[in-house]
């Protein structure tokens, strides 16, 4: 909707909701047609008038992040608004206020006064954000253990680590704030033993390796990251992988993240040119029955019936910790079974395409 930004406030339409960006947040669009003459008027300075909910650092953050366009096109903070231009606005709806508790079911898998695992299930947030007020871990957390850690950020109490929403496997939650930051430090130093399960398209022929490549955000999709070697802004970034069994055309792998990176698994597994099974954003395929059944060829592909896929998510899993207890010092080692879908994809393997 273009709205008149001298007679009244910008109106909003609610746009879908995803993860991870800010239009996939349940953001609010608005559509602004600058009808005056702002000589001299930087975009920057002239938003946060329309939308006073918002300070100019914020703006500014808005735009950066290309949530801000004039006249269909990215622009910088500084530009110059003319008489016509029609300004489109992506904008974060309000934080809720408060974390509502809700009897999400939680597999609890280990638990004392002062921390628990949990083995996350797949298509589950970690903790509120913005369109995405409820249904969490964290809401279920609350419900759960009542008194959590506080930590800095009152949305995000007793997380210490996170997993993307359709990664299962293991979280460590705080209880007590002691344990968080002794926890965080613990991460921070590098001194948590973390393993990941995957399956991957292909067959990886070396029996171990290591993925040294820095990471930063896609160049054209926000809600995605990528390696990037000519980025200052990339950050370092540092896998490393292990063989358990191979199959035709797939390969079980152990992942052991030497450094915590948003996506940094999925994406380390797409630039060596194995994508992690059922990772869409990262090049990996949904895989069914029948596909594994045929020999792949593209008459084969035309005459299969349609039959839902194995896994409809990435097939990755956070499988074991080892860290020392924040509080006794105890060296502690956790795993998580495999969830469902991925145990279901790998018997289906072992039986159909084993070497």
């Amino acid at each position: 909707m273009t709205v008149d930004p001298d007679d009244q406030p910008p109106e909003s339409v609610p746009e879908a909701d995803a993860e991870d960006s800010i239009e996939e947040d349940g953001a609010e669009h608005a559509s602004v047609l600058v009808r005056k003459d702002l000589t001299n008027r930087r975009l920057d300075q002239y938003l946060p008038s329309r939308f006073p909910r918002f300070s100019r650092s914020a703006i500014q953050r808005l735009i950066e992040a290309g949530a801000v366009t004039v006249n269909g096109q990215p622009v910088k903070a500084s530009r110059k608004l003319c008489p016509g231009d029609v300004v489109d606005v992506v904008l974060p709806p309000p934080q809720p206020k408060e974390i509502l508790p809700e009897p999400i079911p939680l597999d609890v898998i280990w638990e004392d006064e002062y921390l628990l695992a949990v083995n996350k299930q797949a298509g589950v947030l970690v903790h509120p954000a913005r369109g995405n007020p409820h249904g969490t871990l964290v809401n279920g957390l609350v419900f759960y253990a009542g008194q959590l850690a506080k930590g800095s950020d009152p949305f995000r109490p007793g997380i210490i680590h996170r997993l993307d929403r359709d990664t299962t496997g293991i979280m460590l939650v705080a209880k007590t704030d002691e344990a968080l930051w002794r926890m965080s430090r613990q991460f921070e130093a590098r001194r948590i033993h973390k393993e990941y399960l995957a399956i991957v398209h292909g067959r990886l022929d070396l029996s171990a390796d290591r993925i040294d490549a820095p990471l930063a955000r896609h160049r054209h999709v926000r809600e995605r990251f990528a390696v990037d070697f000519d980025n200052p802004q990339a950050k370092a970034a540092m896998t490393t992988w292990r063989v358990l069994e191979r199959f035709r055309g797939f390969t079980l792998i152990q992942l052991e993240p030497k450094t915590g990176r948003t996506h940094q698994l999925r994406v380390h597994m797409s630039f060596i040119k194995h994508p992690i099974v059922g990772d869409k954003d990262y090049g990996g395929r949904k895989v069914t029955r029948a596909d594994l059944t045929r020999d792949d060829s593209p008459s084969d592909r035309l005459r299969a019936a349609p039959e839902d896929p194995l896994i409809r998510r990435q097939a990755l899993h956070a499988h074991r910790l080892q860290f020392r207890h924040p509080i006794t010092g105890t060296p502690m080692e956790l795993i998580a079974p495999p969830a469902a879908d991925f145990q279901s994809l790998l018997d289906a393997l072992r039986e159909l395409r084993s070497s």
